[in-house]
């Protein structure tokens, strides 16, 4: 398994498209060159957060490999696995480590009423045969599966390359699932960076925000890490009724705050899928109220690495 430093900010990367439902390549890699500039620890693609829903396997392999490229080592790169079979796991799983991801998350299938075994044993297969450290996304909320702590005890036992998870809970549970799995995991939680201190303050040892706050939440994770908790507090109360607004749910997450960084990069032109969720009147005044808060984003490249 490859060294990775498993902590920090890892960004998930939204697919912004262009007029024929296509992810327009170009504003990926901006994105990636915003999160390094940024000064993130990593970056996220391929999660729900990527609409992987929305894309083709071709698609999904096409998107990741523009990524890479663009990353080029520079950050780790957790990759979200969301295919419904063990088999189609591990070939995007193999694809990707190919391409240099440092980690992957593996989703659970999109089918109803799995006996948890059978659950545990397809996430081994998929460990066995991937040589990368692994997280199992662990989150009812959105995917409908939660695999008990006894069961990721399990898998971690069984399948040390099993060392991570990924939960959208609260951070009540958070610190709950750390103690009942003995420290055996490191754990980020997504949740668009909600109660990210406090998830830090739970045990959490990172966290998958979304791109829309990404000139804050390095600074926050960094200011907590310093014990500097105050400024890391502040600054979080910046980018607050941001994310309050944006998690309601999936789909209302990825549409606004697609919008919200669209505004924050001047974007003009088709950004949305036609697939997108329509939003009311009330919610694009919101967004527009968010994005002027929280300002413009700076122009990047790739010379740059934290230095906003």
């Amino acid at each position: 398994m490859q060294n990775v430093n498993f902590g920090g900010i890892y960004p998930m990367l939204v697919p912004f498209y262009q007029s024929d439902d296509r992810v327009d390549p170009q504003l990926m890699r901006r994105q990636v060159e915003l999160a390094v500039a940024s000064g993130c620890h990593g970056l996220g693609v391929m999660g729900l957060g990527t609409e992987v829903n929305k894309l083709s396997t071709a698609e999904r392999r096409e998107t990741l490999a523009v990524v890479a490229e663009t990353l080029s080592g520079r950050l780790p790169l957790s990759v979200t696995i969301g295919e419904n079979t063990a088999r189609g796991q591990i070939e995007f799983g193999r694809y990707a480590a190919e391409l240099g991801a440092s980690w992957l998350i593996l989703q659970p299938p999109s089918v109803s009423d799995v006996a948890e075994i059978e659950l545990l044993r397809f996430f081994g297969a998929v460990a066995d045969a991937v040589p990368l450290p692994i997280a199992v996304q662990n989150a009812a909320i959105y995917l409908g599966i939660q695999l008990s702590t006894d069961g990721l005890a399990a898998l971690n036992r069984q399948h040390p390359n099993i060392c991570l998870l990924k939960t959208e809970d609260p951070p009540e549970v958070t610190a709950r699932v750390m103690d009942a799995t003995g420290g055996a995991f490191r754990l980020f939680v997504g949740r668009g960076g909600l109660d990210m201190v406090d998830q830090l303050r739970a045990g959490a040892v990172g966290i998958i925000p979304g791109m829309e706050t990404v000139d804050r939440t390095p600074k926050i994770f960094d200011h907590y890490q310093a014990g500097r908790e105050k400024e890391a507090v502040s600054l979080y109360g910046e980018i607050l009724p941001t994310l309050v607004f944006l998690e309601k749910s999936i789909n209302h997450f990825v549409t606004c705050s697609r919008e919200i960084l669209a505004q924050r990069l001047k974007l003009s032109g088709p950004v949305q899928h036609r697939l997108a969720r329509e939003l009311t009147p009330f919610s694009r005044e919101t967004i527009v109220r968010c994005a002027h808060a929280l300002g413009f984003m700076p122009e990047v490249n790739s010379s740059m690495r934290g230095q906003l």
